[in-house]
C-alpha cells in the first residue's frame, strides 16, 4: 500500500475514533441529565393519591450532611438563619436525590434561595422541594436543636452515635445486602461491628415502644421519636443481660442514654440464643408518614451508613459501676423534648 495512502487512512481512522468517543461522552452526559430529570419528576409521585409519602430514599452524602449542619450552626441566632433540613431539601430537589456530586458552591446557592424565598414558598413553587423537605424532615428533624449538657446550654447536634465514646467499631455500607434467614430478604439496617458488651446508646430522645425477643433481631429495643416520624431499631443485644438496668417498655429516654449492650443474639425462635456469627449492633431507622406504614409491606427503612458516620462526631461518654458492672452516661443532658414531658 502507498505510504501516503496508508497515512491518510490511519488519520481518518483516528478521526473517526475520536468522533465516536466524543459522541459517547455527550451521549452519557445527555443520559445522566435525563435520568436525573426522571427521578426529579418521579419524586412527586411518592406522595401517592392519599397525600402522604409512600416511599423515600436517603442518599445524602456525609460531605453534604457535614456542610449543611455547619451552615445551620454558624447561622443560628441570625435573622436569616437557615436550617440544615431546608438546605438539604433544596439540594435534593436540584440533584434528584443523588448527592454523589455535591459541591459547596451549590450549598451556598441553596442558602441564598431559602433565605430569599422562604420554606413555604419553595414548598409551593420549587419542583419536588416539598417531597425532599418532608422526607428529610422525617429523618433528621430531631437531631439538631437546643439542649443542655453538663449544665451548659448549647445549640447543635443533640443526637448521638449509637456506640458509646471510647469503644471502637467497624462498619461498611451493607444496606440492602442479601439475607437468607427466614427466606430471601434484604438487610434493612446498618451493622456496626463491636466487641461484646459495648454500650449502646439512644441516638435520639424518644419512647421505648418495643423491648424483648425477636427471632430475627434477638434481644432488641425499639424507640419512637416524639413526633412519631422515626422508629429506631437496635438489635442483636447480648445474651442474658441485654438491656440497661431497669429499662422497660414505655420508658422515656434521652439521646445519649445507655439502652443496652452489643451481642450476637437472634436468628432463633427460641429466646436468649446466640445464632449470629459476629458480635455487632444492627441499627435501623424506619420513616413513618402514616400509621399504615408502621408495620407490614408498606414499611420504609433508610440507609443509615452516612448518617452514622456523621453522628460519630458526637459520642456519649459513659462510666462503669464497679459493683453492678452497668454503664451509664457521664454527663446528664436536658433535651427540651423530654423536659416537656416531665
Amino acid at each position: 500500500m502507498n505510504r501516503n495512502l496508508w497515512t491518510k487512512r490511519r488519520s481518518a481512522e483516528s478521526f473517526c475514533l475520536l468522533l465516536l468517543l466524543l459522541l459517547l461522552a455527550f451521549g452519557a452526559a445527555f443520559l445522566l441529565r435525563h435520568v436525573s430529570s426522571f427521578f426529579r419528576e418521579d419524586a412527586a409521585s411518592a406522595f401517592g393519591e392519599k397525600g402522604y409519602i409512600t416511599w423515600a430514599d436517603f442518599d445524602v452524602s456525609l460531605e453534604a450532611l457535614e456542610a449543611a449542619y455547619q451552615w445551620d450552626v454558624d447561622s443560628y441566632g441570625e435573622k436569616d438563619h437557615v436550617g440544615w433540613v431546608e438546605l438539604l431539601a433544596y439540594l435534593g430537589a436540584e440533584y434528584g436525590g443523588d448527592f454523589s456530586d455535591f459541591r459547596a458552591s451549590d450549598l451556598k446557592k441553596a442558602a441564598e434561595q431559602v433565605r430569599r424565598k422562604g420554606t413555604e414558598k419553595l414548598r409551593k413553587d420549587k419542583k419536588n422541594f416539598r417531597y425532599y423537605y418532608e422526607a428529610y424532615s422525617a429523618a433528621l428533624a430531631g437531631m439538631v436543636g437546643e439542649y443542655e449538657i453538663a449544665e451548659e446550654k448549647k445549640y447543635g447536634l443533640k443526637a448521638f452515635s449509637p456506640i458509646a465514646k471510647g469503644f471502637s467499631y467497624t462498619a461498611y455500607d451493607d444496606f440492602g445486602a442479601s439475607r437468607s434467614y427466614g427466606g430471601e430478604r434484604q438487610h434493612l439496617g446498618h451493622d456496626m461491628m463491636a466487641e461484646a458488651g459495648t454500650p449502646i446508646v439512644a441516638i435520639e430522645s424518644g419512647e421505648v415502644t418495643a423491648l424483648g425477643w425477636n427471632q430475627y433481631g434477638g434481644w432488641r429495643v425499639g424507640i419512637s421519636s416524639f413526633d412519631g416520624k422515626r422508629y429506631y431499631y437496635y438489635a442483636h443485644m447480648r445474651k442474658d443481660r441485654p438491656y440497661a438496668e431497669g429499662l422497660k417498655q414505655g420508658d422515656i429516654v434521652t439521646a445519649g442514654d445507655v439502652i443496652g449492650y452489643v451481642g450476637r443474639t437472634g436468628y432463633s425462635a427460641t429466646e436468649n440464643v446466640n445464632n449470629i456469627e459476629v458480635y455487632h449492633l444492627h441499627v435501623g431507622m424506619q420513616l413513618i408518614f402514616d400509621e399504615s406504614q408502621r408495620e407490614g409491606d408498606n414499611e420504609i427503612w433508610i440507609d443509615m451508613y452516612a448518617l452514622t458516620q456523621f453522628l460519630d462526631r458526637h459520642r456519649s461518654e459513659v462510666v462503669r459501676n464497679a459493683e453492678t458492672k452497668e454503664w451509664t452516661r457521664r454527663y446528664p443532658m436536658k433535651d427540651p423534648l423530654t423536659e416537656a414531658l416531665k
